[in-house]
């Protein structure tokens, strides 16, 4: 059975990142061609840099971290990311 919509009535967001881990300072960003890229200080160990991408992208967007979930890409660095309205 289908999900009923959201409260709102708006469909979640669905972006790609590609991702960079073990860098100096974390960041979240659109490129002119509208490609999300995402700077991580965490490691991609046991999850971390999975962690610090959804609470990045949920702040970004003005989030709860609840409302961003990860849909692919859990162990590779391009990922979708799921933002709910």
């Amino acid at each position: 059975m289908a999900k009923p919509p959201s409260a709102s009535g708006a469909a979640p967001l669905l972006i790609e990142v590609k991702v960079r881990p073990n860098v100096r300072a974390s960041l979240l960003q659109q490129d002119d061609d509208g490609r999300w890229q995402a700077q991580l200080k965490s490691a991609p160990v046991d999850g971390k840099a999975n962690e610090e991408l959804l609470a990045l992208v949920a702040r970004h967007f003005g989030k709860p971290k609840a409302a961003v979930s990860l849909r692919s890409g859990a162990s590779g660095r391009l990922k979708r990311v799921r933002i709910e309205p």
